[in-house]
């Protein structure tokens, strides 16, 4: 199990994916991205979800970018 922020960067691949010591792999939701992707004003949730979409991984600054307009 790795631990630390750089630990835990290290383990990041595109959109989200790890891969544990173990070989298994796991997919990491953000609370950022769920929060933008669900914004009760439709139209920043659709920014966010746009620009989610063209990532190879997911860039929490420009997802927010992109929900604020």
């Amino acid at each position: 199990m790795t631990t630390g922020r750089s630990a835990f960067s290290a383990c990041w691949s595109a959109c989200g994916w790890c891969k544990d010591k173990w070989g298994l792999s796991w997919q990491i939701t953000p609370i950022a991205l769920t929060k933008a992707i669900t914004d009760p004003d439709r139209a920043a949730a659709k920014r966010a979800f746009d620009a989610m979409m063209e990532m190879r991984k997911i860039d929490i600054a420009a997802i927010e970018a992109a929900r604020r307009g």
